[in-house]
């Protein structure tokens, strides 16, 4: 059989490994704050230090570029993004759409190992709180919360769409929890317990208010702690 493809209309597949791993290796130092936001990502050092080399740490930090974790551009410096109060509202308006959706999609579709799941997260979250509560270890459980509803709603295209700005809302959490740990350490364990009641065997048009209630109550508490803009001169 001959085939119908033109030689070369496809290049080779690459092999990605040490790319994804260099890419996964500076998104965790970042996360814990080796990085924190602002921070200059030099491609030589980092290459040094991960043993890889720099066409490597140059793909996994494209990666990370996509994700809108880091920015760069040509002739300037490759930097872990700032929480910059634009794009909080842009990240937040974009995850209250998301949420709803995931919420009301995984209502109808998430199935017994799903909801022990959550109270899982939740009951661990509870007991992080209990304890000296590591700020960083909780929003992880955050994060992960939110994750199992997304893998609940068994829709590739909304997941994929959530892991397109889940870099961000990871650091952007992070940054909310420095300014305000109190505050979140209050509500984060009620909030999420509600959440997981209502998609077990909540009302729909209640789930879907609460799920952005939800969203806009950490992005109001994440703007209150971004220090103000200075007024323009005149």
């Amino acid at each position: 059989m001959v085939s119908a493809l033109p030689k070369a209309a496809l290049p080779k597949a690459a092999r990605r490994g040490l790319a994804d791993e260099a890419a996964d290796l500076v998104r965790e130092a970042i996360l814990a704050g080796h990085f924190p936001p602002g921070a200059p990502l030099r491609e030589v050092e980092l290459a040094t230090h991960l043993g890889i080399s720099r066409g490597s740490v140059r793909q996994g930090l494209a990666e990370l570029e996509h994700e809108g974790l880091i920015r760069t551009g040509w002739h300037r410096a490759t930097t872990v993004i700032e929480v910059r109060t634009e794009d909080v509202e842009e990240v937040y308006a974009l995850r209250a759409a998301l949420d709803r959706l995931a919420a009301t999609t995984a209502r109808r579709s998430a199935g017994t190992a799903d909801f022990a799941e959550l109270d899982r997260l939740v009951d661990a979250m509870d007991t992080e709180c209990r304890a000296a509560a590591d700020s960083r270890r909780l929003v992880a459980l955050d994060i992960a919360f939110h994750d199992q509803i997304y893998a609940a709603a068994r829709n590739g295209r909304l997941t994929a769409a959530w892991h397109a700005i889940r870099s961000q809302i990871h650091l952007f959490q992070l940054r909310r929890v420095e300014s305000g740990y109190d505050h979140y350490r209050a509500r984060v364990v009620d909030e999420h317990r509600e959440l997981a009641a209502l998609l077990r065997d909540g009302d729909v048009r209640t789930l879907a208010r609460k799920a952005e209630e939800h969203v806009d109550s950490a992005r109001r508490s994440l703007l209150a702690g971004l220090p103000k803009a200075s007024p323009a001169s005149p």
